[in-house]
């Protein structure tokens, strides 16, 4: 099965209040499951590598052999195909945790789309951080 993999981070502030958020679709783009998680005080390129990890492993949930990733941070989808490095030391590791679960599909591919692109994403995102403003 192949899922489409839509992820997003939002931070108010950097670092700041964040969220990430990951919508997945069939190949006809019917959303087949969302997810998103308020992550406390992060910077956003952490907050947009959590929204890739928790939409990786819900795919695997989902039984997914091939997943396209779609990002609209550049660095997080060239990091991952290896066109960048990975410098900032406290990335490193959410990197390699989106890495090693690329690794358990027989296929992957990541690009980047412009924002308009992951509204889905991005919306799931902020609602993460919405929610928890409101717990009180």
């Amino acid at each position: 099965m192949k899922l489409l993999l839509y992820c997003d981070g939002a931070s108010r502030g950097n670092p700041g209040p964040s969220g990430a958020g990951a919508s997945l679709q069939d190949d006809q783009g019917t959303e087949v499951a969302a997810v998103y998680r308020f992550l406390g005080r992060v910077s956003n390129n952490e907050a947009e590598y959590t929204g890739a990890i928790i939409g990786l492993e819900k795919a695997l949930a989902l039984g997914a052999r091939h997943v396209v990733l779609h990002a609209d941070s550049q660095l997080i989808v060239r990091q991952l195909t290896g066109e960048y490095r990975v410098r900032a030391a406290h990335l490193r590791p959410l990197h390699q945790r989106a890495v090693e679960l690329l690794s358990k599909f027989e296929r992957w591919d990541a690009e980047h789309v412009p924002r308009e692109q992951n509204a889905r994403a991005d919306a799931l995102a902020n609602q993460a951080i919405d929610r928890a403003d409101h717990r009180g």
